[in-house]
Formats: C-alpha cells, sequence, structure tokens
C-alpha cells in the first residue's frame, strides 16, 4: 500500500486542524506545484468581529433608599409614622433594585382618624449590547410600572396623568382600593431620571368614619417627594 510521504502527511494532519470554512480554500490532498506555499509567508490570524458597543448608562449605582426622603417630608406626608427612618424592604441587590415603606395612624383627632402608607421603590437599568442603553430599558420598564400601577392591589377607577417637572419624564396613576371597610386613596408616580426608574406609591384613608383624604392633595404631595428622590439619585451619582 502507497503510504504518504513525511511533507505530504504533515499537510493532510495540518487541514484537520484548520476550521470547516477555511478548508475548502486553504488545503488541498493534491501535490501539484501549484499548491505549494510561498517561503517565507504566515497566514494572518482572523480577527474577530468587534462587539456591538451601546452607550453607558447614567448612573452606576442607586442611594439608600430609606434615605431619598428627608425627615420633614416624612413628617408631612406620613404623621406619626411607626418607623420614621422607613423599612427596608427586601432586595437581592440593592444597587440595581430597592425598596423602603412608611406608614402611620394620625391619631391625634379621635374624630379624625387618618392613615397614611408610602412605598419608594428604585429601579436601576445597565446598558446591555443584547438589551438596549440602560435609558431606553428605563423608558420601557416605566411603561410597565403605569400599567401595574393601575390594577394593583384590586385597585378600581384608575386613571392615568402625565406629570411635568420630575426628572426626564414621569406619570401618576390614581386610583382606589377598598381594605377593612374602608375606601384607601392611592396616587402612584412613576418617574425616569436617566436609567433609574423611581416609584411613589402614597396612599391614604380616613378610619372609623372619618373624611377619605383628597386624592389632589395626596397626587400633589406624592409628586413633590417623587422630585426628591429624583435628586437623590443625582447626589449618590456625584
Amino acid at each position: 500500500m502507497h503510504r504518504p510521504t513525511a511533507p505530504r502527511l504533515a499537510r493532510i494532519l495540518a487541514c484537520a486542524a484548520v476550521p470547516v470554512m477555511l478548508v475548502a480554500t486553504g488545503c488541498s490532498d493534491s501535490d501539484s506545484g501549484s499548491q505549494k506555499k510561498e517561503s517565507g509567508k504566515t497566514s494572518a490570524p482572523a480577527t474577530p468581529s468587534a462587539a456591538p458597543s451601546v452607550k453607558a448608562a447614567t448612573f452606576g449605582k442607586l442611594p439608600e433608599v430609606c434615605k431619598t426622603l428627608s425627615e420633614k417630608t416624612i413628617d408631612k406626608l406620613v404623621p406619626k409614622a411607626e418607623k420614621k427612618e422607613g423599612k427596608a424592604l427586601p432586595s437581592s441587590d440593592t444597587n440595581d433594585s430597592a425598596s423602603c415603606f412608611w406608614s402611620g395612624l394620625n391619631d391625634e383627632d379621635v374624630k379624625d382618624l387618618q392613615f397614611r402608607t408610602l412605598t419608594v421603590s428604585l429601579k436601576r437599568f445597565a446598558s446591555d449590547p443584547t438589551l438596549g442603553t440602560g435609558e431606553k430599558r428605563a423608558q420601557d420598564f416605566v411603561a410597565k410600572q403605569v400599567s401595574v400601577a393601575t390594577t394593583a392591589d384590586g385597585a378600581k377607577d384608575a386613571k392615568t396623568d402625565k406629570a411635568s417637572g420630575i426628572g426626564d419624564e414621569a406619570g401618576v396613576v390614581s386610583t382606589t382600593t377598598k381594605k377593612d371597610d374602608n375606601d384607601h386613596k392611592n396616587e402612584t408616580v412613576v418617574a425616569r431620571t436617566a436609567n433609574v426608574v423611581i416609584t411613589v406609591k402614597y396612599s391614604g384613608a380616613g378610619l372609623q368614619g372619618a373624611k377619605t383624604p383628597d386624592a389632589d392633595a395626596l397626587s400633589k404631595d406624592g409628586q413633590e417627594a417623587t422630585k426628591e428622590v429624583v435628586t437623590a439619585v443625582a447626589t449618590a451619582n456625584k
């Protein structure tokens, strides 16, 4: 049986190691002189295609969520708060997502028991070549949060409006829920500042026959609180 010569065998082994896409044009079993490599030349390594790039996200971290609102603001929005410093809610990574909760019952006037709850939630989006910029991802999340707020906790009579002067964009969702025979008015402000989405939910109820709080007043206070959180995000990234 004819055995391949050493040079020819070396060429066969070299061809076996070349990627399939290159086999058709880079190797041959022919001994023809026209297929011989020119002495002293080496093939240049293939250059990998550059990965797609996206604009870097503006904000790289979140502030301490329970410190985004001042004590003065908490005193105004949640009189007699159980924990004025707020209660941080569980999160797997507080640099990407964080929430803080306050609640309080103002019982100074037994004929006008007023209950308030306030939740501040933050969500940060990084830029990703496959998902888009942090800003675009945050924009998409704003729309989702607004939609969720219209039905959260069995909400009814949802009304959605745009809000101006809060971050890069903002919307307000007004709803009503009933708990323990008490009507609760809820104002949820969803705002975006660059690649961070802020959701502030402010709810109020008059207990034991007390007057239900005014929705417009709740909305105004909720929007002012959201502006304060926007400032806190920027300050944390200076």
